[in-house]
């Protein structure tokens, strides 16, 4: 039996009782089903090259570092186990794969999960980046016979450095041989490498589905890890783990990499299997020849009957060869709002007709918008079936609540092929949107007068926006634009500078909590009559023209003066009291 390694000894008390219930549940007893894999092992077995005793990193992490107890706030149930972030997502994503390409699998992320944790500690102590990949290596020990499995090179290399021998490599511990007929692109980069977690979870993910497997038979369940490795103890530590993560698990920082002790390369020898009986053979009396028995009369030969047309065998079903955009797809909307319709992609078979009834996985990744959704799922991916044109239409997307953009990643899988666009979506800010208080009608002054009591409201949506900043300028058309007049030259309405320098330009506070801001009184002092034009702008460029029209000065008719009467002089006009007559 392989050797229990140090991490796996130091297991939660609450690990080693899940462990205990999940032997329970395993059994030896398999039902071999025919495959669809399609290429490599059709069922991977505990007989395949994956499932020898090949060792792993073994690095001797400290129990906070192996099982991270997730942050308050995670939304975790008490007890829940801690998984770094990046290796959490790997395994939901791959098991949201695998579930699109085979999904009579019923393959749970808490599996992988409890594989990557044997395995690599989810490739904790290696420096896991959030794309997936290590800054350090992580190779398990020579295969070269001395403690484990003997396996030649046979990657020159390339996985593993190692040009003798094979060694097991990546966070969930391939072997190069097995990697060869697995390997997957789990997070649409291009490249298929083991040594990213992205991609190891998907390839762990196709190996154990492979053979049209359905891991929710404890059976089936029990025959694939033991694929995987075959080891009791293995199966039984990594379905203690899944057991754990299904009561709860949450995703905790990436832990740097550090200098662990790593244990040694040696273990023990497996007993070797005997070729032949242990025990010896009783020799057996010999049996006393019979009599020879006298010949039959040969019977006529019946004719014989005509043989049967051979049945043709059934062609193998067209691969999935094709992958590509249906329409224009354009993805850009506002904050908040929706992408108009759903985006819809064609899947195609080698022979170019569609691919019909093919799982189509859809994905908002590299988000920066604080969450595009799906509506009104509100979920991040969605697994959608073609139609019998071979169309996939996505659930409609709501942007979410900032500018920013994300990508929008689609794949398409049969048994052991990929196909992957990756589309640039964008969300852009609602515009502000500038309004008078007071109405729209033009401002309208006498020369002379000033121009106050205008207020302005700044809202996006229905919402005042507090803290706008706006400018206000004098403007005049010139080709069908409003530009900024040329101070040394403007005679329109103006703001009051220091030392009664007139400005025609001028930042204004910023918006208040109710969105709302005084214009600052226009003089008119010495303004010609005529229509004038006052722009107010925000930094990204909203804006709003306010009309103001200076009527000139009323004239004033001068009163004629009455030239004195000519002829007898007038009695004057005496003041007191009149006689009495």
């Amino acid at each position: 039996m392989k050797p229990l390694h140090r991490h796996v000894v130091n297991t939660s008390r609450k690990v080693l009782c899940t462990a205990a219930l999940a032997a329970s549940l395993t059994t030896a007893a398999v039902v071999t089903n025919p495959s669809t894999a399609g290429a490599g092992e059709s069922e991977p077995t505990p007989d395949s090259p994956q499932a020898t005793d090949r060792g792993d990193a073994r690095l001797d992490l400290p129990p906070a570092l192996a099982d991270p107890t997730p942050p308050p706030g995670a939304n975790a149930p008490e007890g829940a186990g801690g998984i770094p972030a990046t290796a959490l997502d790997a395994y939901q994503r791959a098991a949201v794969s695998v579930g699109a390409a085979l999904p009579n699998c019923k393959l749970p992320w808490e599996l992988l999960a409890g594989i990557g944790r044997i395995e690599s500690v989810h490739a904790s102590g290696y420096g896991l980046k959030s794309d997936g990949s290590t800054e350090k290596p992580i190779r398990g020990p020579r295969l070269d016979g001395n403690g484990f499995a003997s396996i030649r090179d046979t990657d020159k290399g390339e996985w593993d450095a190692d040009t003798e021998y094979d060694r097991a490599f990546g966070p969930m511990q391939f072997i190069p041989s097995t990697w060869k007929d697995w390997k997957a692109d789990g997070n649409a980069d291009g490249n298929r490498d083991a040594n990213n977690i992205y991609d190891a979870a998907l390839g762990a993910g196709l190996y154990l589905c492979a053979g049209d497997r359905d891991l929710s038979d404890p059976a089936k369940l029990d025959k694939a890890i033991l694929s995987y490795n075959n080891s009791r103890e293995y199966v039984n530590n990594v379905l203690g783990y899944m057991r754990q993560y299904q009561n709860g698990a949450a995703g905790v920082p990436n832990p740097p990499a550090g200098n662990f002790p790593t244990l040694p390369t040696t273990g023990t020898l497996p007993t070797p299997r005997p070729s032949f009986p242990t025990t010896p053979i009783t020799p057996t009396t010999p049996v006393t020849p019979t009599t020879p028995t006298t010949p039959t009369t040969p019977t006529t030969p019946t004719t014989p009957t005509k043989p049967t047309e051979p049945t043709k065998p059934t062609p193998a079903p067209a691969a999935l060869a094709k992958l590509e955009k249906a329409g224009d797809v354009k993805l850009e909307a506002e904050t908040g709002s929706v992408f108009g319709e759903g985006t819809r992609f064609k899947a195609l078979l080698a022979d170019g007709k569609p691919a019909v009834g093919q799982a189509v996985v859809i994905a908002v990744e590299a988000d920066t918008t604080g969450g595009t959704r799906f509506s009104p799922l509100n979920g991040s991916s969605v697994v959608v079936r073609t139609d019998d044109q071979g169309i996939a239409t996505a659930p409609k997307l709501k942007a979410g609540p900032k500018a920013g953009t994300f990508t929008l990643r689609v794949t398409a899988y049969d048994s052991k092929t990929q196909l992957t666009l990756a589309l640039d979506g964008k969300v852009t800010a609602k515009p502000l949107v500038l309004t008078r208080v007071d109405g729209t009608a033009p401002v309208q002054v006498v020369t002379g007068t000033a121009v106050k009591g205008v207020r302005f409201l700044a809202t996006v949506g229905d919402e005042p926006v507090a803290g706008a900043q706006l400018t206000a300028a004098l403007v005049e058309k010139e080709a069908g634009a409003w530009v900024p007049v040329d101070p040394t030259k403007a005679k329109g309405p103006y703001f009051a500078g220091e030392a009664g320098k007139k400005l025609f330009a001028l930042e204004l506070p910023k918006t208040g909590a109710d969105g709302k801001i005084l214009l600052p009184e226009l003089l008119t002092t010495d303004v010609a009559p005529g229509t004038y034009h006052l722009r107010l702008i925000t930094p990204e460029k909203t804006f709003l023209i306010l009309e103001i029209k200076i009527a000139a000065k009323a004239e004033t008719t001068p009163t004629p003066e009455i030239p004195p009467a000519t002829g007898t002089n007038p009695a004057p006009v005496t003041s007191g009291t009149a006689p009495r007559t």
